[in-house]
């Protein structure tokens, strides 16, 4: 199992415990608050039926214990008549059932308090709990009474929410603050063993220049085509040598003409792959782009590699250059665009794997380390400010990687695809 998938499992395993434990906590308070709402509606129940002894009973000690039983309720609550008139109530907010309403101190015995609410307190009492039924045959009517969930019920509802939801930030504070401690942990060795790699190439590359030297002068072999193509090789290690030691640090960035930046490296590239694969390239030469060559080639490097390990046999390789072109209604801002499509006849990737392959120690091959889409889309976004993704894919037929990149301000062409 590669690291990419070792931390993708890790991953689901963490979901599933956030998951079981969030299930637990969540079914442990529901089961909290069915207990306590069957309590609550046998205190109502009993607040109710009291209710019910103090209007038929005359003995004043029963009548003591009675309203002892009544008054310790704590469930708020509202009796009306079978017309909706309100009778009795507890447990409301006493700011709003005593207040004065113009005229009633006027009217000897008026209930003074403020219709509004109550209604608004019956109205939600009607739809949190059916009402209890107190049949009363001395009053010839029915009475019915209606509560609503005590406080500490309701806060028991909310509380596990408010509890998750401040335990999920707080976990995703301290995801982010490690994964960002880490990634700087890892550029920093990133660029440390670039750097390193640069400084340990320039011996070894430079004493191989100088010996190319001697041979020519022994040899008397200048014009030899087998030297000049081991002095190219040369010559790229030192490239490759100086892509390493950019890293880490901003690169230059100057005006060059993309066609003609991939026309020479694809035509060095081309001759030392295999003669069964052919390469094209289409595309304006006038369009021009802000680029750092050294780690542009190696952007370039690293998808033409890939193109021909996906190529098993004989297959064709096609890089088109082009420029945004806006549709109607599409901000111009487009136009100033490149895109840059590298297209392979190999064996495809699969759509659930479109941005995973630019995850580092992502792999299909065995000895393959998964660092080099990972290495370009950092070239590319970091350095270029642009944009790499695969744009479309099929399995058996081929893959079209896109880059996107800002055309450069000193191109005044106008050319369009």
């Amino acid at each position: 199992m590669n690291p990419y998938q070792q931390k993708k499992t890790w991953k689901y395993i963490l979901v599933s415990f956030a998951v079981i434990i969030t299930s637990g906590s969540l079914l442990y308070t529901n089961y909290l608050v069915k207990n306590i709402t069957r309590s609550e509606r046998t205190r109502a129940q009993v607040w109710a039926l009291s209710m019910k002894q103090m209007t038929t009973s005359d003995d004043n000690d029963f009548l003591q214990y009675v309203t002892a039983v009544r008054d310790s309720s704590l469930v708020p609550a509202i009796v009306a008549d079978e017309k909706g008139a309100i009778l009795y109530f507890r447990g409301l907010d006493s700011t709003k059932t005593n207040i004065k309403i113009p005229g009633s101190e006027k009217v000897k015995g008026a209930k003074i308090y403020d219709p509004d609410y109550f209604q608004s307190e019956l109205a939600y009492m009607k739809k949190q709990h059916p009402p209890i039924i107190l049949n009363m045959p001395m009053l010839n009517m029915h009475w019915l009474v209606y509560y609503k969930d005590s406080p500490l019920l309701s806060k028991l509802r909310i509380f596990p929410y408010i509890q998750l939801s401040v335990i999920a930030i707080f976990l995703i504070v301290a995801y982010t603050a490690f994964n960002t401690s880490r990634k700087s942990e890892q550029n920093q060795v990133w660029v440390g063993l670039a750097k390193e790699t640069a400084h340990q190439l320039g011996t070894p590359i430079s004493s191989l220049m100088a010996w190319i030297e001697l041979i020519k002068e022994k040899f008397r072999a200048e014009k030899d085509p087998l030297l000049a193509e081991m002095e190219n090789d040369v010559k790229r290690l030192e490239i490759i040598a100086d892509r390493f030691s950019k890293i880490g640090s901003k690169p230059q960035l100057e005006g060059h003409s993309v066609y003609y930046v991939i026309k020479d490296f694809v035509d060095y590239f081309s001759v030392r792959v295999s003669s069964n694969i052919n390469f094209e390239i289409t595309g304006n030469p006038y369009l021009r782009a802000d680029l750092n060559v050294p780690l542009f080639d190696w952007v370039l490097e690293n998808l033409l590699k890939n193109a021909v390990n996906a190529i098993e046999n004989k297959g064709r390789i096609k890089v088109e250059i082009s420029q945004s072109k806006p549709k109607a209604g599409q901000l111009l801002k487009h136009k100033n665009q490149i895109y840059i499509d590298v297209t392979d006849t190999g064996k495809g990737i699969p759509r659930s794997k479109f941005e995973t392959v630019f995850q580092p120690g992502y792999t299909t091959r065995k000895r393959g380390w998964g660092l080099g889409l990972s290495l370009t889309r950092r070239i590319i976004k970091n350095y270029h400010n642009g944009l790499i993704f695969v744009r479309e894919s099929e399995v058996g037929k081929g893959t079209t990687f896109r880059i996107v990149l800002k055309r450069s301000d000193n191109d005044k062409q106008t050319t369009t695809r």
